[in-house]
C-alpha cells in the first residue's frame, strides 16, 4: 500500500511538476477572474469567445502530452493519435446529439436530424445507451483505448517497429476518416455531429458553461499530466526508456517488451480520447476531418517544438503552435502549412531538444555560475 502511494505521490515531490501545476493553477484562476469581474469595456476582460478559444487549447495540450509519453519515453512516433482523439469526440458528440431530443429540426424524439433527412427509421444499436451520461463517459476511454489495444497488440507482438510502425498508425486514421466519411456509416458523413444543445442539463450556449468546461479541461490537463509523470518516474518508465534506447537488450535481460509498449500506449490513446471529448462541447462541431493525418503530424510538430520527453515541453509546444495558428492563419491563411512546416525544420536543425531543452540548458547554465556553486556549498 506505502508503495502504491509513493508511486502516486512522487510527482508531487518534483520542481518541475509544482511548476507546472502552480501555473496552470494560476491561469485558470487568473483567467475566471478577468473574465467574471472584469467589465466587458475593459481591456483585461477575458470575453465568453476567449475562454473558449482557451478551452481549446488546453484540450490540444493534453493530446500533447498522450503523443509525448509515447513518443518521448517509448520511442514510438505515432502518427494515428488524431483517431484515438477524433473516437473520444465522437462519443461525447453521440451523447450531445441524444440530448437535443425533439429540439431538432426534424422534431424527432429519438432520431438525430442527419438519420431524419437520410430517412433511417430506427436508432443504430451502437447508438444505444448514449441517451445516458455515464455510459457516454465509459466510451469516451473505452471506445480510443480498445482500439489501441487491438492495434497494440497485433503490431507489438508482431515486433513492427520504427518508420514502419508510424506509417501503419498514419494509415489507421487514415481508413478511419475514409470510414467515417460514409453516410451509411451512420456518424453524420462528412457533416459530422453538430448542433449541440446542452450538457449535463447545462446551457452550451451560456458563458457560465463555457467557463465551466474550461476548468474542466484545466483539471483533466493537470490530471493527465500527473499519471503521465507518474508513469515516467516509476519502474515502468525507465523500463518504457530502456525499451526506446535499447529494445533489443531490454527484452535479453527478460522483460516482456510488447507489455510495456501496449500498456503505455493504451494509457495515451485513453488520454487522447479524454481530450477529443472535452474539445466537442466547446468547438460545437466533430467531423471526419480530426481523422486526417495531417492532424496526427501537427500534434508531432508541437511534441517536437516543446521538447521530447518533458511532458510540460509538450504543453509548451501545442500552446505555442495553435496560438500562432490562431493568429497566422487570419493574416496568411494559404501559406500557414508552408511556415508550419518551416518551423518544423528549424527547430529540427536548431533546438533538437525544443523549448525545453533550451530551458534546461540554461538552468544548468545558471547552476554552474561560481555564485551557485558557493550557495550550493
Amino acid at each position: 500500500m506505502a508503495a502504491s502511494q509513493t508511486w502516486l505521490l512522487r510527482p508531487f515531490q518534483e520542481r518541475s511538476t509544482q511548476l507546472f501545476l502552480g501555473v496552470l493553477f494560476a491561469a485558470l484562476v487568473l483567467v475566471t477572474f478577468l473574465h467574471l469581474f472584469m467589465p466587458e469595456d475593459s481591456a483585461l476582460h477575458v470575453s465568453a469567445y476567449t475562454v473558449t478559444l482557451l478551452g481549446k487549447y488546453l484540450c490540444y495540450a493534453l493530446l500533447a502530452v498522450a503523443v509525448d509519453l509515447v513518443w518521448g519515453y517509448l520511442g514510438i512516433l505515432s502518427l494515428g493519435h488524431g483517431a484515438f482523439f477524433a473516437l473520444g469526440g465522437y462519443a461525447m458528440g453521440m451523447y450531445l446529439m441524444r440530448q437535443i431530443g425533439d429540439r431538432g429540426v426534424y422534431g424527432d424524439p429519438v432520431l438525430p436530424d442527419f438519420m431524419v433527412f437520410l430517412n433511417w427509421q430506427e436508432l443504430p444499436w451502437y447508438w444505444q445507451g448514449f441517451d445516458m451520461a455515464w455510459f457516454a463517459f465509459i466510451m469516451v476511454l473505452l471506445a480510443p483505448g480498445l482500439l489501441a489495444l487491438v492495434f497494440g497488440f497485433l503490431a507489438f507482438r508482431s515486433r513492427v517497429t520504427g518508420v514502419y510502425l508510424s506509417i501503419i498508425t498514419q494509415a489507421l486514421t487514415f481508413a478511419l476518416m475514409l470510414a467515417f466519411f460514409r453516410n451509411e456509416m451512420g456518424f453524420g458523413g462528412n457533416n459530422g455531429l453538430t448542433d449541440f444543445k446542452d450538457i449535463l442539463g447545462f446551457n452550451l450556449r451560456s458563458d457560465a458553461t463555457r467557463l465551466g468546461l474550461f476548468l474542466a479541461t484545466g483539471i483533466a490537463l493537470a490530471v493527465g499530466y500527473v499519471v503521465c509523470r507518474a508513469i515516467v518516474t516509476s519502474k515502468l518508465g525507465r523500463v518504457s526508456v530502456a525499451c526506446r534506447d535499447a529494445e533489443a537488450r531490454t527484452r535479453f535481460l527478460g522483460y516482456r517488451v510488447e507489455r510495456v509498449q501496449l500498456f503505455v500506449f493504451v494509457v495515451s490513446a485513453m488520454l487522447a480520447g479524454v481530450a477529443g471529448a472535452l474539445y466537442v462541447p466547446q468547438v460545437g462541431i466533430i467531423n471526419p476531418s480530426e481523422f486526417s493525418p495531417l492532424f496526427s503530424i501537427e500534434i508531432v510538430v508541437w511534441v517536437a517544438l516543446g521538447g521530447r520527453a518533458t511532458l510540460y515541453g509538450a504543453v509548451i509546444g501545442a500552446l505555442l503552435v495553435n496560438y500562432a495558428k490562431t493568429v497566422f492563419t487570419g493574416i496568411m491563411p494559404d501559406a500557414w502549412l508552408f511556415a508550419l512546416g518551416a518551423l518544423f525544420v528549424l527547430v529540427t536543425v536548431f533546438l533538437p531538444k525544443g523549448i525545453a531543452g533550451l530551458l534546461q540548458k540554461r538552468r544548468q547554465k545558471d547552476d554552474d555560475q561560481p555564485g551557485a556553486q558557493e550557495a550550493t556549498a
